[in-house]
């Protein structure tokens, strides 16, 4: 029952995710815990929504936006999504070199460009069934935050009465660890991803046909989305926890409160719990970045597609989609430039950031209308529960952007 909602979730906790969650541990200890419980419902309900679009529909939400709303808009918000996927794929390319650096020294710019390689080569040359299953074995790696946090001493009974009884600061820095842990949690591209995964299963799958279509189909298919999807959401915000427990029990509980990379966190790790813990959490950013590098690339490629009218899907052979495929090369190649001109890796989270709030709340926005309409959804669209969360996930997601821009 698992699959794009596992994907999903699990490529949130990306290399830059991760640096994120490791800076908030270690300035702030234990104290923003209770953010990944507050998160979650919102989290999961926006994603079950995106989920729902594409099985619904049989097309992911950038067809669905072309269809159903005039073409420029459609180009902007995709524009936005490629450019801040884009700079967001390189970041964690390049956290992936340096950690592995870290391991067994070398040349960093030439395991990024190793890294783009492999990463694309599975992406366009495996057979869809295996590729997604390798995704869900790259799953796995992020129980490598979980073992560092058993490895560490953590005050156990501590961690969960800040998780349950949350201290809620209004100072800015307090603020704008908020901001960055949500808008890291919420992100455009899982929407498109997981929308265009569910689209791609149903094609996939002998009989099944887009739920309009076939409302037969409809009881065990949108249990099956809810299970992946609050399963998923749920792995990807407890990998989250470890990492900010891990660091607020190692960096923080030694007076380091400043960590700008997921790779300095693995570095900090090293004298302060020794060099099993710091090999794996090292580790655990190369096995991310496996998985978030495909999603990136490959949520952008679908977008781009969609909107254009290209033939799609990873389970096409590339030459049957020539340009989608070109989309993921392309992705992937420009993500290499970015990180080998030396871009600052803080300045490429904070333009993602800041490209990604620009198109996550007019997206969501556009998502929760189309679902409203029985145009789009038929007998399908939202029910009430599902639509004041989702639309609760906008309002907390348009508040995030106004912080993160009032704190800029």
């Amino acid at each position: 029952m698992l699959g794009p909602g596992l994907i999903t979730g699990a490529s949130d906790d990306d290399p830059s995710g991760i640096a994120t969650y490791a800076q908030v541990g270690a300035q702030f200890g234990y104290g923003m815990g209770w953010v990944m419980l507050f998160s979650y419902p919102l989290m999961a309900g926006i994603q079950e929504i995106s989920a729902r679009i594409g099985r619904v529909t049989g097309q992911g939400i950038a067809g669905n936006i072309r269809a159903h709303y005039p073409t420029p808009v459609a180009q902007i918000v995709v524009g936005l999504l490629i450019a801040a996927n884009i700079v967001n794929l390189g970041a964690d390319l390049g956290a992936m070199a340096d950690a592995l650096k870290l391991l067994i020294g070398g040349p960093a710019h030439l395991y990024v460009a190793g890294f783009a390689l492999l990463c694309a080569s599975l992406e366009i040359l495996c057979r869809y069934v295996r590729y997604v299953s390798i995704l869900k074995w790259l799953t796995t790696t992020l129980f490598a935050y979980v073992a560092v946090a058993f490895v560490v001493q953590v005050p156990w009974r501590h961690v969960l009465i800040s998780i349950l009884v949350p201290h809620i600061s209004w100072q800015r820095d307090a603020v704008v660890a908020m901001v960055a842990i949500l808008g890291t949690t919420i992100s455009p591209y899982m929407f498109f991803w997981q929308a265009s995964q569910e689209a791609e299963d149903e094609h996939e799958k002998p009989g099944a046909r887009p739920l309009m279509t076939a409302p037969e189909q409809a009881p065990r298919e949108l249990r099956r989305i809810r299970v992946d999807t609050y399963f998923g959401m749920g792995f990807s915000n407890l990998i989250s926890l470890f990492i900010i427990v891990t660091a607020a029990a190692t960096l923080n509980a030694h007076g380091v409160t400043d960590i700008q990379t997921s790779a300095q966190a693995a570095e900090a790790l090293r004298p302060l719990a020794g060099e099993f813990s710091f090999a794996l959490f090292a580790a655990g950013i190369i096995g991310t970045g496996m998985l978030a590098v495909p999603v990136l690339a490959g949520s952008a490629a679908y977008a781009l597609a969609e909107t254009r009218g290209w033939p799609s899907g990873l389970a096409r052979l590339p030459l049957q989609a020539k340009a989608f495929y070109g989309a993921i090369a392309a992705a992937t190649l420009i993500g290499v430039g970015i990180d080998l001109v030396g871009l600052d890796p803080i300045k490429a989270l904070f333009w993602s950031a800041v490209l990604n709030g620009m198109v996550a709340v007019p997206l969501m926005v556009m998502m929760m209308l189309m679902t409203a309409r029985r145009a789009v959804m038929g007998s399908f669209v939202l029910p009430p529960l599902l639509s004041l969360v989702g639309w609760l996930s906008t309002l907390v997601m348009a508040a995030v952007v106004a912080a993160m821009l009032v704190t800029w």
